[in-house]
């Protein structure tokens, strides 16, 4: 797998994504945001980014999609945390996202970010990197979606991580030259 950053808002690249494959497919053809991609022969995850409107040192990951063919292996989780690396690099400060899901809440864990406490107005957690990555934080972001509605996927999911520490961090990916 190959991982590698297309562009920086404002003036990110635009391509298309089959809809039928992938969430946010009509996110990546808007200009304004950077792009990231973790592609074999094409692509198979994409992630839009653009910069805070009030703090220039943050750097928000705004839609991540993954194939749903390759949905489970890890790619996503690899793919934010090779944009937030190339962020800190670029000299961003920090990295947030705000996820609407526990699966997603997970993902972003093993991708180095940590729930913040706060909550977004459509019922999004938000998770930063670098951030405090504790027992008490991970399960306070968990306890967020175990007072939701939940299929029984979720619920499931929320029972087996009762009371253990966040999932280990990954640490490297194989990136191209950017």
């Amino acid at each position: 797998m190959e991982y590698a950053l297309l562009g920086w808002p404002p003036d990110g690249p635009t391509f298309r994504l089959d809809y039928r494959r992938f969430s946010y497919a009509g996110k990546f053809v808007m200009s304004g945001t950077g792009k990231a991609v973790a592609r074999a022969d094409e692509i198979v995850a994409a992630v839009a980014f653009n910069e805070d409107r009030t703090d220039a040192d943050t750097l928000w990951l705004r839609y991540v999609t993954v194939r749903e063919d390759h949905r489970g292996e890890g790619i996503g989780p690899q793919l934010c945390h090779f944009a937030a690396e190339r962020a800190r690099e670029r000299g961003y400060g920090r990295v947030k996202i705000a996820v609407n899901n526990p699966f997603a809440f997970e993902a972003l864990s093993k991708a180095g970010f940590a729930f913040t406490g706060e909550e977004t107005g459509i019922a999004e957690l938000v998770m930063v990197r670098p951030g405090e990555r504790t027992r008490e934080s991970y399960q306070t972001g968990l306890d967020v979606y175990r007072e939701r509605d939940l299929s029984d996927a979720e619920a499931e999911f929320l029972r087996e991580r009762d009371g253990q520490d966040p999932p280990a961090t990954i640490r490297t990916v194989r990136a191209d030259d950017d």
